[in-house]
């Protein structure tokens, strides 16, 4: 992924929320300004007149409680030009997942080391696409398709 995207123009930031707490304080704040801090604080800093184009949320929503997902796409929404498209992966057709999301680290030499942690299996929140259309802070649902191994591709678009 990093080598496609690098072909073109563009400035890559990744915000790895998942192995730093950040998880865990998203879906503990309070929705309303505890959240927005939050959420705000999770994030690479922000530079001026650099909008986000593409947000790759892979897994990560699975593991946030909607009003956290909320506080979160609305502070990227507003790093974001209209037209950015949000990709994630919720999972759908089995009813658990993995306790922790996946954790993968790109090297110097452009590869990807797995380091995800083992875990126990939990319930999977199968969030329904009404439920997401809701609470992607602006974002709304583009495509949607059923991959092969169950999981559930959506293509968000943020509006203008």
């Amino acid at each position: 992924m990093l080598a496609l995207l690098g072909r073109s123009r563009c400035r890559v930031e990744i915000a790895d929320l998942a192995h730093f707490g950040g998880i865990d304080r998203l879906n503990k704040a309070e929705p309303g300004p505890a959240l927005t801090d939050a959420a705000e604080s999770l994030l690479p800093k922000r530079l001026p007149d650099e909008a986000i184009d593409v947000v790759f949320c892979w897994d990560l929503p699975n593991y946030l409680t909607l009003d956290a997902l909320s506080g979160l796409m609305s502070a990227i929404g507003r790093r974001a030009r209209p037209g950015t498209l949000a990709h994630a992966l919720i999972f759908y057709a089995d009813r658990d997942m993995q306790e922790h999301s996946g954790h993968f680290v790109p090297t110097a030499d452009g590869e990807l080391i797995d380091r995800s942690r083992p875990g126990a299996a939990v319930a999977a929140p199968r969030y329904s696409a009404e439920d997401l259309g809701k609470s992607m802070g602006g974002f709304m649902i583009d495509r949607v398709r059923l991959l092969g191994n169950g999981t559930q591709e959506f293509l968000f678009r943020l509006e203008s």
